[in-house]
């Protein structure tokens, strides 16, 4: 059953003829029923290697050395986030993972900055931990950015807007990339423990490269497929604001991360959100509503949303909705 998401050529459709991109656009909004699509990409394997390598030191030191990397005050936008923490909204039991998270760093001064201020962190990576890594992880923050933002000119042709529609509001310093540490599933502290419990994501869409391992599935009516992309291809999923602002006709893909009982090692992968700038209005396309499909969603920006369900996941430091 995993056939139903598919495999699709983002680097054909850039190139290709008037036909070639129909079916590649046509192959993207098919497979996103599923809230999930397979694409070919460029980045360098040997790069994503790299990233790799300097994540897999920093999250095999001590508890108390990535504690250096905690960026207080930033609810998980920033920095490390210890074990035990996120939560999915459908539960009351915290995922059992550990994250490095960050973004663009904007300069002092910036009005999305002002306007935004518990919105916009700066970056705190362990450069002392792992020497060379601040580069190397601003440098793959860019190049997943620039991948979203070319698949995000498919959905929009999909959705019979203008292709640079996405181009006006993305850009702007609110996509946050996030390595997750899914330690060994003996480690946990009981069987209720899952590495990542069923959700969805928040944003537009996220970016997932190759992990280290298998363990993502997605939610396909009632029954959960195992996500199996081919070979250089990155894992494409959409968020609560791409289904916002498609009326549903895009629904958010519902994915949890498991370790089967033959599974006796850790995983670590890398998503990265692509998230609108924080004072974007979020609202259906008029081409996405006609009298079979009638508006669903009232307007909101993009701020408010992300910060209803920062709550609703555990993430809000001086506000925690599970202790």
């Amino acid at each position: 059953m995993d056939d139903l998401v598919l495999a699709v050529d983002m680097l054909a459709y850039e190139v290709g003829s008037h036909n070639v991109r129909k079916s590649v656009i046509d192959g993207v909004m098919q497979s996103l029923q599923t809230g999930f699509v397979y694409t070919s990409h460029d980045m360098s394997q040997d790069f994503l290697d790299e990233v790799y390598g300097m994540l897999g030191q920093f999250f095999t030191k001590t508890q108390d050395v990535k504690e250096g990397a905690i960026a207080d005050g930033t609810n998980g936008q920033r920095g490390y986030t210890g074990l035990l923490v996120e939560t999915a909204a459908i539960s009351d039991v915290p995922d059992w993972k550990e994250m490095l998270n960050w973004g663009k760093d904007l300069p002092d001064g910036h009005p999305l900055k002002r306007r935004y201020p518990h919105r916009f962190f700066d970056n705190v990576f362990p450069e002392d931990i792992v020497p060379g890594i601040t580069k190397t992880l601003e440098a793959f923050h860019a190049q997943i950015l620039d991948l979203q933002l070319r698949f995000l000119r498919i959905i929009a042709s999909g959705l019979n807007a203008s292709e640079d529609f996405f181009d006006s509001f993305v850009p702007g310093g609110a996509t946050l990339t996030r390595a997750i540490n899914y330690p060994a599933m003996d480690l946990a502290p009981d069987s209720n423990h899952l590495w990542a419990e069923e959700h969805g994501d928040i944003n537009l869409i996220t970016a997932l490269p190759r992990a280290t391992a298998r363990g993502l599935q997605v939610k396909n009516v009632d029954q959960w497929i195992d996500a199996t992309p081919p070979d250089n291809h990155l894992i494409i999923n959409t968020g609560i604001m791409l289904e916002h602002i498609s009326n549903g006709l895009i629904p958010t893909g519902i994915h949890r991360v498991i370790a089967d009982e033959n599974q006796s090692d850790g995983r670590m992968s890398i998503v990265q959100f692509c998230h609108p700038t924080p004072w974007t209005i979020l609202s259906p396309l008029p081409s996405c509503i006609d009298a079979s499909n009638p508006q669903r969603y009232a307007p909101i920006t993009a701020a408010d949303r992300l910060d209803q369900v920062l709550w609703e996941i555990n993430l809000i430091e001086d506000n925690r909705r599970i202790d």
